[in-house]
């Protein structure tokens, strides 16, 4: 994927999402000028990291449409 995808793929699910508690660390992070470091992050966050990184590079992954289906289902 490249960059310009990337960057409309991450705006698609900006537009679709309605979590105020989200948009407002996406928009914390995007004005932020520091680099997140990772032992900086509290160690619930940190091991959720690496949590999710392992489970991505297992390959136990579940696409996007795939959640937002379940999701749906499950707050209808």
């Amino acid at each position: 994927m490249s960059i310009e995808e990337l960057k409309i793929e991450i705006a698609k699910k900006v537009f679709e999402t309605d979590d105020e508690n989200l948009l407002s660390e996406l928009d914390m992070l995007l004005s932020s000028n520091e680099k997140v470091v990772l032992e900086d992050l509290p160690k619930h966050v940190q091991e959720g990291i690496k949590r999710g990184l392992k489970q991505a590079e297992e390959g136990k992954l579940i696409p996007y449409d795939e959640v937002k289906k379940r999701l749906s289902q499950k707050w209808s």
